[in-house]
């Protein structure tokens, strides 16, 4: 029986079924209320404990996502109402369940698909209490294994381990989830979005994560036609990572520049410089963590990357807060948070925050080559009034004496005002195709909701279109133009992104050999 769903991280894997949603062990009722607010308490600490140890050998995305759960457990509004229902008569396991399921069903219940991604998060901090609370230890994966369930946990993911091979089949999941992410930059193959089924699947299963879907109890035929597929795939990759170090350039010789995203300065310790033309993307929302980060800790990280990259260009996006990544003490809570109050709007409302931002990149640019590009950038207006607070913070720093450097100041393409109209942007110094808010704006259809997944693509005629009068517009006023979303690094796209017009791409680092073979097979 094979069953489709979406594709979160390309790749094969055949292994025996895991059941992820297997229930904690029963709890031990305490004494009295006393006794159930020190168990609670103690399990807390527990969880927090054992979050801590994982943090020690963590980096990058999986660091940030221990460091978040850390901070949600250690939030006394989280666990208060836990507590004023073990005072009102209930047990600890109870009154902890009923807190996290009210908090659970809130985000489940939004509209916008990173809030319904973040309820994995909350559902793991639950799991977690709820095991230290009855002593239960959480049972390991074999090795190989598929891991097939509701959902699955961050901390199960970052616990498991991938060498051996193995893969995610989730009946629900989300491809902009923690875990998604960090299955995409490990390599680890997923698919979300199967559904429920009316019998309980066990022993082998085989899942495609290349195209979206997973065959459980398979005849020999579907093991045959699985492991052809899931050969030629590998072989793909391998002669993928021939092109790795070599300069990207299509079958007709025309040259293209691959850069890279990365979301954290610790990010680049695993790529070589030499095998990039830069970093197309850095993300800096995610310094944004429990606190607001002053302008030292903002200055090093920015330096950080740009003394790696040596003249290599980096471009570092501006916070790009709200929508699908609230940050506290900054974001606010809106009802469509994707059409309110984030990027560079939300910037411009707190310019406490942003000048801050804004000194830490002058004076990182005199450390590389630092561009600085304006998350959801939308009229003229909001480009210039950025674009003056640099002029008036360079102007400040210089009085000082303290070295600095203005960068040249892009914005994304994400917002179709933009894409439709870009002769009105003409004094930016780039621009920079976010095609994955773009996609999504244009087709009205969200990525992540599987019911009209097959309308977001970036490769309908619509959102070509756009992309190609925006490069258009660029090569013929000499305005460098890239692209730096998902589609840069998905090798069924680059031909048709490379048709329009498209010469500089940026991915994912684990994405930079399957799209430099991909450009190559490009008759352009």
């Amino acid at each position: 029986m094979r069953i489709d769903g979406i594709p979160a991280s390309a790749g094969y894997a055949e292994g025996l079924l895991f059941d992820l949603d297997r229930p904690p062990a029963a709890y031990r009722g305490k004494a009295n209320a006393a006794e159930e607010k020190a168990a609670l308490e103690a399990a807390i600490a527990k969880a927090v404990s054992q979050l801590a140890a994982m943090l020690e050998t963590a980096d990058g995305d999986a660091a940030g996502i221990l460091e978040f759960h850390v901070a949600m457990l250690e939030d006394h509004s989280l666990s208060d109402p836990a507590f004023a229902s073990i005072g009102a008569g209930q047990l600890a396991d109870a009154a902890w369940n009923q807190a996290l399921d009210a908090e659970i069903a809130g985000y489940e219940a939004s509209e916008q698909d990173y809030f319904r991604a973040r309820a994995a998060d909350l559902r793991d901090i639950r799991d977690q209490v709820l095991r230290a609370l009855s002593e239960d230890g959480e049972k390991t994966a074999p090795s190989g294994a598929i891991l097939y369930g509701v959902d699955i946990a961050p901390t199960r993911f970052i616990e498991t381990d991938w060498s051996k091979g193995g893969g995610i089949a989730l009946k629900a999941g989300s491809t902009a989830s923690h875990v998604a992410m960090l299955a995409r930059s490990r390599g680890v193959p997923m698919v979300v979005g199967l559904g429920a089924t009316a019998d309980k699947p066990t022993g082998l299963a085989l899942l495609d994560a290349e195209h979206g879907g997973v065959v459980f109890s398979p005849s020999p035929g579907e093991i045959e036609v699985f492991r052809r597929s899931s050969s030629s795939f590998a072989a793909r990759q391998d002669t993928a990572r021939t092109f790795l170090t070599q300069p990207a350039v299509t079958k007709a010789g025309t040259p293209v520049r691959v850069q890279v995203n990365i979301a954290y300065p610790s990010d680049v310790a695993c790529i070589d410089i030499a095998a990039c033309d830069g970093v197309g993307l850095m993300r800096t929302e995610f310094l944004f963590g429990k606190t607001l980060p002053d302008e030292e800790t903002q200055y090093h990280a920015y330096r950080k990357v740009l003394e790696w990259a040596g003249n290599k260009p980096v471009t570092i996006r501006t916070i790009d807060a709200g929508g699908d990544k609230p940050v506290p003490g900054f974001t606010i809570e809106e009802a469509n948070p994707f059409l309110g109050l984030r990027g560079i709007r939300l910037s411009l409302a707190r310019l406490d925050i942003f000048r801050v931002q804004i000194r830490a990149l002058l004076r990182a640019a005199v450390h590389g080559n630092l561009k600085v590009m304006f998350p959801m950038i939308a009229t003229a207006d909001e480009y210039e009034r950025a674009a003056a607070l640099f002029a008036e913070e360079q102007q400040e720093l210089s009085a000082l004496g303290i070295a600095q450097k203005m960068p040249p100041l892009g914005i994304m393409v994400e917002v179709p005002s933009v894409a439709i109209a870009p002769e009105a942007f003409a004094d930016v110094a780039f621009f920079s195709i976010g095609s994955n808010d773009l996609t999504q704006y244009v087709m009205a259809a969200a990525r992540d909701n599987a019911a009209v997944a097959n309308l977001n693509s970036v490769r309908h005629t619509a959102v070509l279109r756009l992309i190609a009068s925006v490069a258009a517009f660029g090569q013929a006023r000499a305005i460098p133009v890239s692209l730096c979303g998902d589609a840069g690094g998905d090798p069924t796209a680059i031909p048709a992104l490379l048709d329009a017009g498209l010469r500089d791409l940026s991915v994912a680092p684990a994405q930079l050999a399957m799209a430099k073979a991909a450009i190559a097979e490009v008759p352009v």
